[in-house]
């Protein structure tokens, strides 16, 4: 078995160190990117949507109560 230098631990333990730093930094701009991501299709998604009133938006009162049978006595 070879023998260890006194600042093997040492190197070794700083290149993990390292390694977990940049491991972190990378899933926080991997995280960064997908929220910016999901806001900006979210945000063209919106933008894209027809600017006129649908059917539920008609505002002709509410469709629940217009819709409905009256009922018989």
């Amino acid at each position: 078995m070879p023998e260890a230098t006194p600042d093997t631990y040492r190197t070794a333990r700083g290149e993990w160190l390292r390694r977990e730093r940049r491991r972190r930094l990378v899933l926080a701009v991997l995280i960064t990117v997908v929220f910016a991501l999901a806001i900006l299709i979210g945000l063209w998604v919106l933008n894209h949507a027809p600017a006129e009133p649908g059917v539920i938006f008609s505002g002709t009162g509410s469709p629940a109560v217009t819709s409905l049978p009256r009922p018989h006595p």
